[in-house]
């Protein structure tokens, strides 16, 4: 068997920094399980553009369209003096509508051991496992037409434009159904129908779509402004949420409460199964680029491997080796391994680098069940 290929674009701010510790990670199971991972990198974001003249040069874009798959930091930061249409035909944004990569799957869940750190209580948070499935390529985000504009009587007016088509929801939906026949069978659809049209749509096409195809799946719809109250009021009520492209977005974030930070969150923008069983796929943390950290070597690098560990679990089909990263990250936790973000006070606080250690040692200390 070919060794899969990863393209990996640590991109700005913290990008690289946490990419490089997941790549460690890696690294350190790529042979020791069925199939080896060739990593390779190419230039994207501020510094691409600093010595190429272009954010998304085509170089990287062509290489992401023929990888196995993509393993992404963040992008992000001082871009100033560059124009915003330039800004967004380098956007990650872009990437994910090329690659027509149309399900964002964002799992949430509660980690017993930073119980100090999650600001909900413990009997509110304990089990909590989410699937969050954000639709990634349409919506507010790239409707068109969009722009600032200033009116003759001298006021700027500002358009963005929220559109969905109804084969846009249902492939999304049905991802969303797919994965919950392989978790809790339930799922809840979020959206702001009593308001917007693309609401109503919205639910008509889920609904839809569960009765004539998954009616073994149990569906529940709720309006954004209730689900996100309830994420933070009752998050174990949830199994897999589906939802457009904005309220993803937020709602997603929201769920770093839950885990008691962004940086501990994962994701993974998946694209239509081909006929090769393979997907197109990106892999990132959801904490962006931060740039007022960048440099510092404190960024919590977790959520870029658990996003290595996504990959390793829907890209790659090696199940054994993306449970064995995971298990490495809750005994690194348990271990005390703390950066910044998820440290309680009084707790010793260590950077990008050790958490790296940490997660690593736990994987070397492993004797579970390998592919």
């Amino acid at each position: 068997m070919n060794a899969f290929r990863m393209l990996v674009l640590g991109g700005d701010g913290v990008g690289p920094e946490v990419i490089e510790q997941a790549l460690r990670v890696g690294r350190w199971i790529a042979g020791r399980h069925t199939r080896a991972i060739e990593f390779f990198e190419e230039p994207y974001g501020l510094s691409a553009f600093q010595s190429q003249g272009e954010i998304l040069p085509a170089r990287t874009l062509a290489a992401a369209r023929e990888t196995d798959a993509i393993l992404f930091g963040a992008i992000g930061g001082d871009y100033a003096g560059v124009p915003v249409a330039q800004r967004r035909e380098g956007s990650v944004l872009r990437l994910r509508r090329e690659l027509v990569l149309f399900a964002n799957l964002r799992p949430v869940q509660y980690w017993p051991a930073l119980a100090a750190s999650c600001p909900l209580r413990p009997e509110v948070a304990t089990g909590t496992d989410i699937a969050l499935v954000r639709e990634n390529v349409g919506g507010l985000y790239f409707g068109q037409p969009r722009g600032i504009e200033t009116l003759p009587d001298g006021r700027r007016e500002a358009v963005n434009t929220l559109r969905y088509a109804s084969d846009e929801i249902e492939r999304v939906a049905r991802f969303a159904f797919e994965l919950a026949r392989s978790r809790g069978a339930r799922v809840c659809s979020v959206d702001k129908s009593n308001v917007l049209e693309a609401g109503v749509l919205w639910r008509q096409t889920v609904a839809a779509l569960h009765v004539r195809d998954y009616a073994d799946v149990a569906l529940t719809h709720m309006l954004v402004d209730n689900c996100a109250m309830q994420l933070v009021r009752d998050p174990r009520q949830f199994d897999v949420i589906v939802t457009d492209n904005m309220f993803g977005d937020i709602l997603s974030d929201g769920g770093g409460a839950v885990a008691g930070s962004l940086g501990m969150l994962p994701s993974a923008s998946l694209g239509a199964l081909q006929a090769d069983g393979r997907r197109r796929a990106l892999y990132e943390p959801v904490h962006g680029s931060a740039p007022d950290i960048e440099g510092k070597g404190i960024a919590n690098p977790i959520g870029a491997i658990l996003s290595l560990a996504l990959a390793l679990r829907h890209s790659v089909g090696d199940e054994a080796a993306a449970a064995r990263v995971e298990r490495a990250v809750t005994r690194a936790l348990e271990s005390g391994a703390r950066t910044a973000d998820i440290a309680a006070p009084g707790e010793a606080v260590i950077g990008s680098t050790a958490m790296g250690d940490a997660v690593l040692a736990a994987l070397q200390a492993d004797s579970g069940p390998r592919s």
